[in-house]
């Protein structure tokens, strides 16, 4: 489990392809500040942009390490078949502070970045969300983009799609890799957990 509050970002500098075909997956190179893999071990689940994934080498003086990505999570994910910055989360602990709201580290579909441009101090991001997720999302809910827990500001339905507005603090800004989104930037998204819960207990096949 995760919280959504991004520890570190940092950087997938080398995609492998693990086969020749499309259905084998790739090995991910990433690098970090070093002092972050300190307390982790082999086999550890850290999220990448919000999709949980298993440590399978590391070099803490470096601050470099590797994980496994299927073919599956490929096709169901964004940003992570090529090199560029991505949001690090290690998984929750039982001490651990929930500062920002119960993550699974699954991702529940891709979205679009409708706009993004600043706004005062702070900036708007608003996302075109697939509309098979409109139920899931509602005014100052939680909603996670990129492995960020956020809160939504609006909800717009529309025909195709159900579009979200997030309001981003500097800090936000300058501790995660949301910063380097664009319009038409792919994003990973995670809908609330208790929502996903509460729509499966109120439907008819559940009765």
């Amino acid at each position: 489990m995760f919280t959504g509050i991004i520890t570190a970002v940092g950087r997938i500098d080398a995609v492998e392809a693990l086969g020749a075909t499309p259905q084998h997956g790739k090995r991910l190179r990433l690098s970090c500040p070093p002092p972050y893999l300190d307390d982790v071990t082999l086999g550890d689940s850290i999220a990448l942009n919000g999709a949980c994934m298993t440590v399978t080498s590391f070099d803490a003086a470096a601050g470099t390490f590797t994980i496994d990505i299927s073919a599956e999570s490929l096709d169901k994910t964004a940003g992570l078949d090529q090199p560029g910055a991505v949001n690090l989360e290690k998984a929750l602990r039982a001490h651990d502070r929930l500062g920002g709201h119960i993550v699974s580290g699954h991702v529940d579909g891709i979205g679009l970045v409708d706009r993004f441009e600043q706004v005062g101090e702070s900036w708007e991001l608003r996302i075109a969300a697939p509309r098979a997720l409109a139920k899931f999302l509602a005014y100052k809910g939680s909603i996670t983009i990129n492995g960020v827990s956020l809160t939504v500001n609006r909800v717009e339905d529309r025909e195709q799609d159900c579009v979200v507005s997030i309001n981003l603090i500097p800090h936000t800004i300058e501790n995660t890799a949301l910063g380097s989104l664009k319009a038409g930037s792919r994003v990973n998204l995670e809908i609330d957990l208790i929502a996903r819960y509460v729509e499966r207990m109120l439907s008819p096949a559940a009765a």
